[in-house]
């Protein structure tokens, strides 16, 4: 307890810079959350367009980024899901 008020002035600043670098982490992590994100984006959009605020052409044009982005986000699970299982029946071989 003495040894921390006693390096209180030097390991503060410190603690506080890896406070605020986890605050970001946990953001970042929540936007990269996109799958989340793009299917409540997609469904804001749609509601847009229903309720018509947005033209048929700004709409599809959106609406195809969306999904093109989805896609791309399936494509890199897959990816890394079939990089893993080969890295996991790699390691079985060798054992």
């Amino acid at each position: 307890m003495f040894f921390d008020l006693l390096l209180a002035p030097v390991l503060g600043p410190i603690s506080g810079i890896v406070w605020i670098g986890k605050q970001l982490q946990e953001r970042v992590d929540t936007e990269l959350d996109d799958r989340d994100n793009l299917s409540k984006k997609l469904l804001a959009l749609q509601l847009a367009f229903d309720m018509g605020d947005i033209a048929e052409a700004d709409f599809e044009a959106q609406e195809e980024e969306l999904l093109l982005a989805m896609q791309e986000m399936d494509d890199q699970a897959r990816a890394e899901a079939a990089e893993a299982a080969l890295y996991d029946d790699g390691v079985d071989e060798v054992a």
